[in-house]
């Protein structure tokens, strides 16, 4: 793994990610599943379905990380694609009802900032293997 950049830091990112689904259940007892109102997990809003979508990204990412550089890449990408779109989105959600993950501006500054550093390396590192098309 250490030998790609993209296996790097899927895996890293994949961990990450799990970790924060896993201890989001910790701390979101009582609150609605797909309710608008989280509780904090350090500065970021989470209510049960968005620690169900942590554990599934994070489950991807791991699961191409593992796999081959190729499978890394496009896990990266693709990744990286869905949270540039959510970033994007989830600007007009906060204070509405359509926000059934419980996004807060700090998710959002993460999400972007996840989708930036996630796409980089998707299509920028290990040139020499192109990404599974879809």
């Amino acid at each position: 793994m250490s030998n790609s950049v993209n296996r790097l830091v899927g895996g890293i990112f994949g961990v990450v990610y799990l970790l924060v689904g896993i201890v989001g259940f910790f701390i979101t007892s009582g609150v609605d599943f797909a309710g608008t109102e989280g509780k904090l997990l350090i500065v970021f809003e989470v209510n049960p379905l968005h620690n169900i979508i942590h554990l599934l990204i994070g489950a991807l990412l791991v699961a191409g990380a593992a796999s081959s550089v190729r499978a890394a890449k496009s896990a990266n990408t693709a990744v990286g694609a869905v949270y540039l779109l959510v970033g994007i989105v989830g600007l007009f959600l906060v204070n509405s009802s359509a926000n059934i993950i419980a996004l807060n501006g700090a998710d959002n500054v993460l999400h972007l900032g996840s989708a930036i550093l996630l796409l980089a390396v998707g299509l920028g590192a290990d040139k020499t293997v192109a990404p599974a098309r879809a």
